[in-house]
């Protein structure tokens, strides 16, 4: 199955400019199989992890009505309420959604920033160190990350057994996980993701809602930022939700900008 899924899935980011599965998905596929439940057809796919659904057709196989053939065998199985993704607002995503009475909930911009421009000089607070991460934090990343993040419906559920799977991967460098360290407290982080010699990623930066008010988002994104700059990459990318407009001004005074097409949509029935 794993192979079907990866060549379909490689030749719609292809064609399309978007990966079509997100990184949640693909540790479910490798590390937890049984999660998954799967329909297939030639040429096309459908999951469903939880109340989330994957659906897939490649791109020599698009209007043959494969899409909604298996979205209708997905929705016959599992009558509930159930939601997707349209990485980077695909149109004939928008119109199965339509057909099929999925309303667009939730839009997550891509914001970019090109590397060839400046930077602006790091400038670290008394008292406080930034350090790469060392195994004894795992402790703190994950008090942090759910304290930051209890809100949020994918981020605030990691637990020791995610940030695991997600440190195996190939990708992980524990000098790219940054630390805002005060004394022996922990106070926020920077995890940084480095996907190809010419491109970084602002993986998550997570700040302890006891310690918010002191610009440890802003040092610990740019902290990452040099840090990813002293691996060579050419650009750096970053997901923010289009309505959080504080984190879209840092941002966007950082260097970053988000273009229209660069943008993943939630649909939900």
């Amino acid at each position: 199955m794993l192979d079907h899924i990866d060549d379909i899935a490689a030749a719609a980011e292809a064609a399309d400019g978007a990966a079509p599965l997100d990184e949640a998905t693909w540790l479910a596929l490798r590390h937890h199989p049984e999660r998954v439940r799967s329909w297939q057809r030639e040429g096309g796919f459908a999951l469903v992890i939880g109340d989330e659904l994957s659906l897939i057709v490649h791109p020599e196989r698009r209007g043959s009505g494969i899409g909604a053939a298996l979205l209708d065998a997905v929705l016959a199985a599992r009558p509930g309420g159930i939601e997707a993704w349209s990485h980077g607002d695909h149109p004939a995503a928008a119109a199965l959604a339509r057909s099929h009475h999925f309303e667009r909930v939730r839009e997550l911009w891509v914001m970019r920033r090109p590397m060839a421009e400046p930077l602006p000089g790091l400038v670290v607070p008394p008292g406080l160190e930034v350090r790469g991460y060392e195994p004894a934090d795992a402790g703190d990343v994950l008090r942090i990350n759910a304290a930051a993040f209890a809100h949020h419906p994918e981020q605030g559920s990691m637990d020791a057994a995610n940030l695991a799977e997600r440190m195996a991967e190939p990708w992980f460098d524990p000098a790219g996980l940054l630390l805002a360290v005060d004394g022996h407290r922990v106070l926020g982080f920077h995890w940084t993701k480095q996907h190809s010699p010419d491109l970084g990623e602002v993986y998550v930066v997570g700040i302890d809602p006891a310690a918010q008010g002191r610009g440890l988002g802003k040092v610990l994104t740019l902290a990452g930022l040099h840090h990813l700059a002293a691996r060579g990459v050419r650009e750096v990318l970053l997901y923010v939700e289009s309505d959080n407009a504080p984190a879209i001004a840092v941002y966007s005074r950082l260097g970053f900008a988000h273009a229209a097409d660069d943008t993943h949509v939630r649909y939900r029935r």
